[in-house]
């Protein structure tokens, strides 16, 4: 018998992890079948203990849902509770478990980037102090090799002051503005967006200017649509290594297919599924 996973957002009409997920059980040869399942606000409560009756085996959670579903999980791994978000539920004997893959996810893929690069030795600014930023600068922190700083940058600096004094892990932080992040950016070998701007459609927005931007440093966007951001675009015509968002999405549907599971998928598969999925698109 088939176990049923899925993916709840609203809306999730959009969410391509059902072609990404299914494909994976085909190719595994294993009995599922992953759905969306997009739950209104106001119904959320009711659809959860509609999927807990229908046994769910496991699934995605993605916004608005991200907090919501922690109150109605039985137990919470300590990473996703320090970031205040789960995106993954395992359904473990009737108990629903609650993780964050979504940092973990990015880290994996940037760190394939890097290559053979030393993470603990290079510094880091994150630019946005949002629920991915969190997540992402969370996991960096903890990492059993962490980078030696980890700077963030936003709009509103309190915001990523905030981020700082929640982070579970000793490690040297400051929070910059803007403006002041573009004056020292000779100083990141990585820099990372976690913000929306420069995402399809406003693809003319960029969320920092790089006129000093350290050479070799490696700029890394988690937008995928568009694949190549301004960021991106004007990061590679300064010589930079780029890593756009693709990596995250799909290292963070593995490590969750894997949770589910205990097998992982084949990565290349997931990210050649992906990207014909969004160059369909495009040519829509």
């Amino acid at each position: 018998m088939q176990k049923l996973y899925g993916v709840i957002g609203y809306p999730v009409g959009h969410s391509m992890s059902p072609i990404m997920h299914n494909d994976a059980f085909e190719r595994l040869n294993l009995e599922g079948y992953y759905h969306a399942f997009e739950i209104v606000p106001d119904k959320f409560q009711t659809a959860i203990e509609g999927l807990k009756a229908l046994d769910i085996a496991g699934f995605n959670v993605t916004i608005p849902y991200k907090v919501k579903i922690m109150e109605h999980l039985d137990e919470i791994d300590p990473l996703a509770k320090e970031i205040g978000a789960v995106n993954t539920v395992v359904n473990e004997k009737g108990r629903f478990i609650g993780y964050n893959t979504d940092g973990e996810g990015y880290v994996t893929s940037l760190l394939s980037t890097l290559n053979k690069r030393d993470l603990t030795e290079c510094t880091v600014l994150i630019i946005g102090a949002g629920g991915a930023a969190r997540a992402i600068y969370f996991t960096l922190a903890t990492y059993k090799q962490p980078p030696k700083q980890i700077d963030l940058c936003n709009r509103t600096p309190a915001k990523a002051e905030e981020l700082i004094a929640d982070n579970p892990a000793e490690i040297g932080s400051a929070s910059l503005s803007i403006e002041e992040a573009e004056a020292s950016l000779a100083k990141y070998d990585i820099i990372i967006n976690t913000t929306s701007v420069g995402m399809h459609p406003s693809t003319d927005a960029s969320p920092l200017r790089l006129d000093y931007l350290k050479k070799g440093a490696l700029v890394s966007d988690i937008i995928y649509n568009p694949l190549e951001t301004k960021l991106l675009k004007e990061a590679k015509s300064r010589g930079a290594m780029i890593h756009n968002g693709i990596g995250m999405f799909v290292m963070q549907g593995a490590l969750a297919f894997e949770k589910w599971t205990n097998q992982r998928p084949y990565i290349e598969a997931m990210e050649e599924i992906i990207l014909k999925k969004l160059e369909h698109k495009k040519e829509e």
